[in-house]
């Protein structure tokens, strides 16, 4: 009995024990229902869903043409919701094996069945958020993939789900790719898009995403919030085509004279506003490419460029006159202390010359003597004049990376007594070819500096949104009769002086040329042989009118040329040659009933289409005979007319295409049922049967063109 009663007393404990557990249980159930329900059901939200960033439409960078330098191109993931709602098995066994075929023809990586298998697997495995494709897909082929089998069924009874993301192009490649500029993940970067981005960027959207199979989000479809906002598009004053003549001609410079780098800067003069702007530096095989902006972040000494601001101080402190005389001696050779101040004339020196001529021929003894004799003694009169034209200031150029002037001042510790007769030659000063090219600008502009600019206006959808226009840094930076000598002056460079070369009839170049020796760290300037120079032609044109200002260095020549008229000169001079031939405002209209001078070439032809070219066009002809229709050959021998010769068609017999152009020549031939084989453009130069010569139908006639 005992036994009994210890057994009953053991199973009441536990009916007890699993009776306050279960009290226990529920009562927990309750509180967690009524009281803190909503607490847990939102923490439960948040670990299922979140708010994400949409990212908007980046802006385009455009040329002032309005041609896209730089856009925004829409790529897509392809991913599979193998989980979806919607995804039934009976469609997807059904659509799969159709499904695979597509996505093999189309992206050819791999057999239909092995898709086939890469997805029956990943719906077992019931994949959320599945990469389908091997790679990123364009609109079209989005287009496409959207068009298969099962995908056409929408994204709920599909799974497809296609993430857009953007891919920034160039369309011009290399073209200013620099000064166009990147920008990496992390928010860093160069040029416009750096400088540019918060609003090339525009605002981000948010949206609610759900997370699915481990920690992949997925938009909600409908979950927008807030819908983002487009980036602006940069308006740049770019202008594409001398933007590749500067690029192209500053490359060939730089190979012909196997250059460590160069940069070349062409500048509207009247708004500051930069119409190319080439960098390249020698890469390691030989070629060129652009990996840095020295035209803005190279600050170098100049060399004999930084003459002409020594030359205004003179002139506007009334303390030379240009045709005052000045020994610049006969050996060519002159000492400053210790130190010897040499000309690169090759047969001695120059010895007297006028104050004009010394800065034609770019005479390092007669600046020095001139510079000494007004300023010896009272040098910071000479710094602060240098001041007062903003040298020793950044022109605040629109992308990042400028580089402050370096321009001492008589109290600083590195001055010492050569100093004065160096920095004249522009030795112991460092700009960079911008803030060259500012300077003489502004020379060019009667005296008004304007801050060099690269952006001209920002646009949202077409609409100018704020426009950027010319700043003046400097009202004036010397009197206008200064100034007028100074034209004089580097107009005297180019027509008499160091820059000969760049002489041509058509219009004319002011400018001055810059051959310094690069100092190469504690190694100095280096000894005679091992040197290392930077070539410079800085200037404007047409001088008498300028419109444009120009600035060209070359750095590191080792061709054994090194001077400035023969290695930046020919730059400068393409540069320029390419804005004269397109400026049509620069050339002279043509007399309404005028003479042409020297007759167009025509290709010989029908006779009615030509003579209704000549007549539209009053270009003096005459036929030979009297014939309205048929084919003619051309006579341009003739100075004062074209002369038009029939051309005997014949059946069966070969006729003479010799100068017609393709379509005639076809026409003509295949009429005659002959099957015409050809190679290249323009016009016919030799046709396989010659002409006269007897033919049959179906025979075959190569001709070969021109081009």
């Amino acid at each position: 009995m005992s036994v009994k009663k210890d057994i009953m007393w053991r199973i009441g404990v536990v009916y007890l024990g699993l009776l306050l557990l279960g009290l226990i249980i529920l009562g927990q159930a309750i509180r967690l229902q009524f009281f803190q329900g909503s607490k847990w059901r939102e923490e439960a939200n948040e670990v299922t869903y979140k708010r994400i960033s949409i990212e908007s439409n980046r802006g385009d960078v455009l040329a002032v043409d309005g041609r896209i330098l730089a856009t925004s191109i829409p790529y897509y993931e392809v991913r599979m919701d193998l989980n979806a709602t919607g995804l039934v098995d009976s469609v997807f066994n059904e659509k799969v094996d159709s499904l695979s075929r597509s996505l093999s023809n189309l992206f050819k990586d791999k057999p239909a069945s092995a898709y086939r298998r890469m997805l029956v697997k990943a719906r077992r495995q019931g994949k959320r958020y599945f990469a389908v494709v091997p790679r990123r897909v364009n609109y079209l082929e989005m287009k496409q993939i959207k068009s298969f089998p099962l995908f056409n069924l929408g994204r709920n009874k599909s799974g497809l789900i296609l993430v857009q993301v953007g891919r920034r192009l160039k369309p011009n490649g290399v073209l200013a790719a620099r000064t166009i500029g990147a920008i990496n993940a992390e928010g860093y970067g160069v040029g416009i898009e750096y400088s540019f981005n918060k609003d090339l960027k525009g605002t981000e959207g948010v949206a609610m995403a759900q997370r699915v199979a481990g920690s992949t989000w997925i938009p909600l479809s409908g979950g927008v919030e807030i819908e983002p906002k487009d980036g602006l598009d940069v308006v740049s004053t770019l202008d594409i085509n001398l933007q590749d003549v500067a690029q192209s001609a500053l490359y060939r410079s730089l190979e012909e004279n196997a250059a460590d780098h160069g940069t070349a800067v062409l500048m509207e003069v009247a708004t500051g506003e930069i119409r190319a702007i080439a960098n390249l530096k020698r890469n390691a095989d030989g070629s060129y490419s652009e990996n840095y902006n020295y035209a803005v972040g190279e600050s170098v000494e100049p060399g004999s460029t930084f003459k002409i601001p020594s030359l205004i101080c003179m002139l506007e402190d009334g303390l030379i006159s240009l045709d005052e005389k000045v020994d610049a001696e006969e050996d060519g050779e002159y000492y400053i202390y210790n130190k010897r101040i040499k000309d690169s004339k090759h047969d001695g020196g120059y010895g007297v010359i006028t104050a004009q001529r010394v800065f034609e021929v770019s005479s390092n003894v007669g600046v020095v003597k001139l510079i000494n004799k007004c300023y010896k003694g009272r040098e910071a009169a000479f710094i602060d004049r240098l001041y007062n034209m903003k040298l020793d200031e950044k022109v605040g150029f629109d992308i990042k990376g400028e580089v402050k002037p370096n321009i001492k001042y008589p109290t600083d510790r590195y001055w010492s007594g050569l100093s004065l007769s160096m920095m004249s030659m522009g030795y112991e000063v460092k700009l960079t070819p911008l803030q060259m090219l500012t300077f003489y600008n502004a020379i060019a502009n009667n005296g008004r500096m304007v801050r060099p600019k690269l952006v001209k206006e920002l646009r949202l959808h077409g609409n100018v949104v704020r426009s950027f226009p010319p700043e003046v840094i400097v009202p004036s930076i010397a009197s206008k009769g200064t100034l007028e000598k100074v034209r004089q002056v580097l107009q005297g460079v180019v027509d008499s002086g160091t820059a000969t070369n760049l002489r041509n009839p058509n219009y004319k170049i002011a400018g001055k040329t810059g051959t310094a020796q690069i100092a190469q760290g504690s190694r100095g300037y280096g000894s005679e042989g091992r040197r290392v120079y930077q070539a410079s032609f800085v200037g404007y044109f047409p001088a008498n009118n300028p419109k444009y200002s120009c600035i060209v260095v070359i750095n590191a020549p080792s061709n054994d040329v090194y001077y400035a008229a023969l290695v930046a000169g020919p730059v400068f001079k393409e540069i320029a040659d390419k804005v004269y031939s397109t400026s049509l405002t620069w050339h002279k209209p043509l007399e309404p009933n005028g003479k042409f001078v020297d007759l167009p070439r025509s290709k010989s032809g029908d006779i009615k289409s030509l003579t209704a070219v000549f007549d539209g066009l009053k270009i003096p002809y005459r036929l030979k005979e009297e014939q309205e229709k048929g084919y003619a050959a051309i006579d341009s021998t003739n100075f004062s007319e074209l002369v038009l010769s029939k051309r005997s068609i014949a059946k069966n017999i070969m006729p003479n295409v010799a100068n017609m152009g393709i379509k005639d020549a076809l026409f003509l031939l295949e009429n005659a049922g002959l099957k015409v084989v050809f190679k290249g453009r323009g016009q016919v130069k030799k046709q396989s049967i010659a002409a006269g010569q007897s033919i049959t139908r179906g025979q075959k006639v190569y001709l070969e063109m021109s081009m």
